[in-house]
């Protein structure tokens, strides 16, 4: 039998098997790029292939794949769902008797970190349940605890209201049950603004501040050498980024074959994994990483699975996933400047079903008591972003060419803020997601922007090291980065911070708002043009988006004006409302 992960090579080989693949396959079992596809599982194939985006279609694949009599498939066993044990310590051992640390007075939007020294023995990463409620301002507040190693277990929550917190533990271990203490959350530190929140179409910090997610994407930097996680921090530190995609798991693939020091659970690749425990000082060194984006205003955007995988973490099975993702959650949810995203590219992920993501999300809105964003990263169908658990759209390219110029139209399908996480990359690499001009890049970012979305940045540049900012971070070296912050800088001059789709020309859209109007040329290179103009008096600019200029159009203008435009690519003009 053959199933979803079964190679396609293998599946290929077998005239049964062929059959079955011409059959329900047939443009990619008859393509010239077949032997391009040969390691892929079947399981991620079927993401290529829209005939068999409904469930029922692809049902009928592995039923039919399961049918024939020979091949390399077979029924995985995967570990059992583990229960905390009601045991783990004796009636010998009191009630609350562990140690507990608390914190000092802690600033709102800060972590509030209960620090619990208690027993050691067995495996308390899964013979152990610890958790704590707590009391402030009269509401209530569950949190979820974690085993740190050496003895040490951790209760974070976000300090989100100033006054006195009041606590009380629950465990299946009798030492840590029923500890209770207070701590106390003071005024926030300057420049802290709490968690981002969904505010219609756009974004907003917790404390009101607005957010605009200018994203980039470096999916593997936390798993590379200490020096170049520095270089990335250093160089996001002078660029306008505000949110960065970044995986959980080690990331396998082009220009990305590096052996990572340490992984989520301990063991590797060589030796394999202990599924049943996780790599402490792995998690502490991402926490650390966090905290520094959050210090230069990065949004940590958190991937918590993918496809791109040589360690097997792709196809852990329910258990270990469940498991898996309420430990990520409970480490992480207490920092304001996490966004959890379920994966990239969930189509691809050959051993999950819509169910699973279902399921998954569901722990982590269980777990994360904040209720930080959260969404979901297609590689080609798109997921039900109108699911309730989903609080934005992460979505990616639709097209080789066109993808920002939909965000109108998918603003409103789903009723939610539209942030395409991937545009394709400004680089040179031999991908065509990955080697589009700085200009193009820009051009992307413009497109969403007018139509009141968020683009997001990425850098392929092939180099002798195979350091590609996508992947590993470290330098960027892209012309895009400059003119993405011209981009922010305009903005944030906006009477409310956003910008959102107006009535547009048939050959240019046009974003803003009542009082600004900003319409967005692209590509188009015309040497004037008449602007018909809302009732009132208006002061009018010339933007050059690439050469990052704002030249006033002279007088105030009413009605219908002539514009003059140099004719060049990339142009912009901004209508700014003087009087009704």
């Amino acid at each position: 039998m053959f199933d979803r992960a079964s190679t396609f090579g293998d599946t290929l080989d077998s005239p049964a098997g062929r059959a079955v693949l011409e059959t329900f396959l047939p443009g990619i079992a008859a393509s010239p790029m077949a032997a391009q596809y040969r390691g892929v599982r079947l399981g991620q194939l079927v993401g290529l292939v829209p005939a068999l985006e409904d469930a029922d279609a692809r049902q009928r694949l592995w039923d039919a794949l399961a049918a024939v009599g020979e091949g390399t498939g077979q029924a995985r066993i995967y570990a059992a769902a583990t229960a905390a044990d009601p045991h783990y310590e004796g009636p010998e051992v009191t009630p609350g008797s562990a140690t507990v640390t608390l914190p000092a007075p802690t600033p709102r939007w800060d972590v509030v970190e209960l620090r619990i020294d208690g027993p050691s023995h067995g495996n308390p990463f899964v013979d152990v349940e610890l958790e704590a409620v707590f009391t402030r301002n009269g509401s209530e507040l569950r949190v979820g605890g974690f085993y740190d190693g050496g003895g040490v277990y951790r209760i974070r929550a976000l300090a989100d209201l100033d006054g006195e917190w009041t606590f009380t533990t629950r465990s299946t271990a009798r030492s840590l049950d029923g500890l209770t203490g207070s701590v106390s959350v003071i005024a926030p530190r300057e420049g802290a603004h709490g968690p981002v929140r969904v505010d219609g179409f756009h974004f907003r910090h917790a404390d009101g501040t607005r957010h605009r997610p200018l994203g980039t994407t470096a999916y593997a930097w936390t798993h590379q050498s200490e020096e170049l996680q520095e270089q990335t921090l250093a160089t996001l530190a002078e660029a306008p980024f505000t949110k960065m995609r970044m995986c959980v798991f080690p990331k396998s693939y082009l220009y990305n074959a590096n052996e990572p020091v340490d992984f989520p659970f301990p063991g590797s690749l060589a030796d394999g994994f202990d599924l049943e425990r996780f790599d402490v000082a792995h998690f502490q060194r991402l926490e650390q990483r966090i905290a520094q984006l959050g210090a230069l205003g990065i949004e940590a955007d958190l991937i918590l699975f993918h496809a791109y995988d040589r360690w097997g973490f792709a196809d852990l099975g329910p258990a270990v996933d469940d498991r898996y993702v309420r430990y990520v959650v409970r480490r992480l949810s207490a920092f304001a400047n996490v966004w959890w995203s379920m994966a990239n590219e969930y189509d691809l992920l050959w051993s999950k079903e819509e169910s699973d993501w279902e399921r998954l999300a569901a722990i982590v809105g269980e777990e994360d008591p904040v209720g930080h964003l959260n969404s979901i990263h297609n590689c080609r169908p798109f997921y039900d972003y109108s699911r309730p658990w989903i609080t934005h759209v992460s979505i990616q390219r639709v097209d080789v060419y066109r993808t920002a110029e939909n965000t109108d139209e998918w603003r409103e399908r789903w009723g939610k803020p539209v942030v395409i996480d991937e545009c394709a990359y400004e680089g040179d690499i031999d991908q065509g997601w990955g080697n589009i001009t700085g200009e193009e890049m820009v051009r992307r970012f413009w497109e969403g922007a007018v139509r009141g979305g968020y683009v997001g940045h990425g850098e392929t540049y092939l180099r002798d090291d195979e350091i590609l900012w996508w992947s590993k971070g470290g330098a960027l070296h892209g012309t895009s980065p400059a003119r993405i912050a011209f981009l922010e800088q305009l903005q944030s001059e906006a009477p409310c911070g956003v910008w959102d789709p107006l009535p547009s020309d048939w050959d240019l859209p046009w974003g803003g708002s009542d009082t600004e109007r900003i319409g967005y040329f692209g590509f188009n290179r015309p040497r004037f043009r008449n602007v018909v103009l809302p009732d009132g008096e208006w002061a009018l600019d010339v933007i050059d988006t690439w050469n990052m200029t704002v030249e006033p159009v002279p007088g105030i203008h009413r009605a219908t004006v002539r514009v003059e435009l140099p004719g060049r690519q990339f142009m912009a003009i901004r209508a700014r409302r003087l009087t009704d």
